[in-house]
């Protein structure tokens, strides 16, 4: 499409986004897909497309914004019109009645319908519709003011970004993660070394209150909501008020009933003690609300919390079993991960077996021997978890557990990285990581050798064929032709795509080696700065900190991958088969660029922003997202946004892209 048809581009831009948003609708909220990915793809590229190359058609509503902007500096923070109270607790029968005497007493019936629904374990969120747009959102903070987590918000797919119908109004819910989407979220984290969050709540919690909403768009958050704060909709009763949110295309949840009387509340609440297990996402008890709006409105509030609603918990189930062995398991990362194997136990509706303990300091701080009585739950009622010792129950015969000094699937010395929790194998041919390692070097943004997947790669392994990422540029077609569903167009092809790979430069290299803490911008850095994989093999600690943004952590990293006995023989066989080991040189450092910081906001024409920041930084330059005092040119392209105006605030000498390219 042409520049000269605007029009049609405005109403093709406008026709994708209605039906991304209904797509988005049907897959994120009802779980019922209207189209393939593929199709949903095509038109995302497409809109895409359109709104790079006509920047006038950029919406802050369009679905193509959900990704995350830039960092922010700090949260603001917003004033609720109407307070987020809190909930009273109930944990029995008797706490029920006590609630229903008192509505009662205070309305003076007899009989009080009320509204059940579950009680999501997750973080209280309010958004604010003006006219139909989404505008704000915010924690819910001390009831009466929380945090602006706007940006964050927006990433979440659930959250239409714009109403089917022109309404200003507040609408408050609860965002959380599914149990398994937490469960994979912490097994990375396990293996990156990252402190584990404790459960699905800590992990929206902190998903949400990133500073930097690019993160936030990467975790599988997810939203219900419950309620109404500021608005002026004409409604009689809390089941409505739902019923409505539905009609809005907004997400609630589909288990909630009315009960009359306390009698069938505590029933419903016994009911989904039991079911809640099958539920896809945790729930920590059951809310109860007065269903008339109007009888809510007359119960009113106390200081801190409303005379309507209670929440009944549930308690946690823990319950004693004992530690069988302890056994290590080896993650992607090297990272060594003691597992407690426990004598079977029944928790939550499933039998556990197993429950990793983390790390040494996890064992050393609960004092666990193998042999120890301990009491055990699902932590987020998920992840089995070791609370405690029962020391009273100890014989004498439990036995000390010493992590390995070598790891168990190739015997390296294992080693523990200053400022960590985890003990780790660094051995780069160690069988239980090489699988990973070959997928990671092979992936587009390291070595980009097309047709290596998770698949390949686990058969060439298993064959023999290969031990190290090294033996990679050694296959034949023969060889490969000779695997399991494996083609000898395919092999052919793959030897082709490793060949290729060999005049890679060194920052691709360095990146798919998959050097501790080294990511792309990390080896980037590294690579223009030492020039070949010589020259930063000699380098000290102290020299690779000098390179700005290259801290200690990652320098101690580089030096001990390098140290590592296994190391060497594995770029000894890349040197022989020719992989290139230098980093293309800059013939020209432009003297307006060395040392200089630079930020880019807007849409520029020559060329997407992370393409600018590359040439920035081979040119000598540094490239950062946000605008401070230490900024020396903002390069404002087409609607520059905020940015612009702290700038001038700052201060900060604003270029434009022509200027920019004058520069380079």
């Amino acid at each position: 499409m042409g520049r000269s048809e605007p029009e049609e581009a405005r109403k093709r831009a406008e026709s994708l986004r209605r039906a991304i948003n209904e797509y988005n609708y049907y897959y994120h909220v009802l779980d019922q897909p209207k189209v393939d990915d593929w199709k949903f793809d095509q038109m995302m590229h497409e809109l895409e497309r359109l709104e790079e190359e006509y920047p006038g058609l950029q919406d802050p509503d369009s679905p193509t914004r959900r990704i995350g902007g830039e960092p922010l500096e700090s949260f603001e923070t917003l004033d609720h019109r109407v307070p987020m109270l809190g909930l009273d607790n109930a944990f029995n029968e008797e706490d029920l009645i006590g609630f229903d005497n008192r509505v009662r007493k205070l309305s003076g019936l007899d009989c009080v319908e009320y509204f059940c629904e579950l009680k999501i374990d997750g973080l209280a969120v309010s958004l604010q519709y003006e006219e139909g747009i989404f505008k704000r959102g915010s924690t819910r903070g001390d009831g009466y003011t929380g945090e602006d987590i706007t940006h964050n918000l927006r990433t979440i797919r659930q959250i239409p970004l714009k109403l089917p119908e022109n309404l200003t109004l507040e609408v408050r819910g609860e965002v959380y993660i599914n149990k398994k989407d937490f469960e994979r979220l912490n097994r990375y984290r396990e293996e990156q070394g990252l402190m584990l969050f404790a459960n699905p709540r800590n992990a929206a919690a902190g998903s949400l209150r990133q500073l930097d909403p690019r993160l936030a768009a990467k975790r599988p958050l997810k939203l219900f909501l419950y309620g109404l704060g500021d608005h002026s909709l004409e409604l009689s009763c809390q089941s409505e008020l739902l019923d409505y949110l539905e009609k809005l295309q907004l997400p609630v949840n589909p288990n909630r009933t009315i009960c009359r009387g306390p009698e069938e509340v505590y029933e419903y609440c016994r009911r989904w003690q039991t079911e809640k297990l099958e539920l896809p996402y945790e729930i920590d008890g059951i809310v109860i609300k007065v269903n008339d709006l109007a009888l809510q409105k007359e119960l009113g509030n106390t200081a801190r919390s409303p005379r309507w609603a209670i929440a009944y918990k549930y308690p946690p189930e823990e319950k004693p079993t004992r530690v069988l062995d302890i056994e290590v398991n080896i993650g992607r990362t090297g990272a060594i991960t003691p597992v407690a194997l426990l004598e079977p136990v029944t928790l939550s509706g499933t039998t556990v077996k197993r429950a990793s303990l983390h790390n040494e300091d996890f064992i050393a701080e609960k004092g666990i021997k193998i042999g120890d009585t301990v009491i055990v739950h699902k932590a987020g009622e998920i992840i089995p978890e070791v609370l405690k010792v029962m020391e009273d129950r100890r014989t004498g015969r439990e036995k000390e557990f010493k992590m390995p000094g070598h790891c168990p699937s190739c015997n390296s010395e294992t080693v523990r990285l200053s400022g960590e929790a985890a003990m780790r194998c660094l051995n780069p041919s160690c069988p239980a990581q090489l699988v990973e390692k070959l997928v990671h070097f092979s992936s587009r943004r390291a070595m980009d050798i097309e047709g290596l997947g998770p698949a390949v790669a686990e058969a060439v392994f298993n064959s023999g064929l290969v031990r190290d990422v090294g033996d990679l540029y050694y296959l034949t077609a023969e060889e490969l032709a000779g695997l399991p569903r494996m083609a000898e167009k395919s092999a052919g092809n793959l030897v082709e795509a490793i060949a290729g790979s060999r005049e890679n430069p060194l920052r691709r290299l360095l990146f798919g080696l998959g050097i501790r803490f080294v990511g792309e911008k990390a080896a980037r850095l590294l690579a223009a700065r030492f020039g070949t994989l010589d020259r930063l093999r000699e380098a000290e600690e102290e020299e690779l900190t000098r390179v700005e943004e290259i801290g200690p952590k990652i320098g101690e990293a580089v030096v001990q991958f390098f140290n590592t006995a296994e190391t060497g023989p594995v770029l000894e066989k890349l040197r022989k088969a020719g992989v290139n080991f230098e980093e293309p040189t800059v013939e020209a450092i432009s003297e307006d660029l060395a040392g200089k910081t630079f930020v880019f906001s807007g849409a520029l024409d020559s060329f997407t922003r992370d393409e600018a920041a590359a040439l920035v930084e081979e040119k000598g330059g540094r490239a950062s997202s946000s605008i401070s005092r230490k900024t020396d040119y903002l390069v404002a392209g087409e609607d520059p946004g905020s940015k612009l105006e702290k700038a001038r605030r700052l201060d900060v000498r604003v270029i434009d892209e022509e200027e920019f390219k004058k520069m380079l």
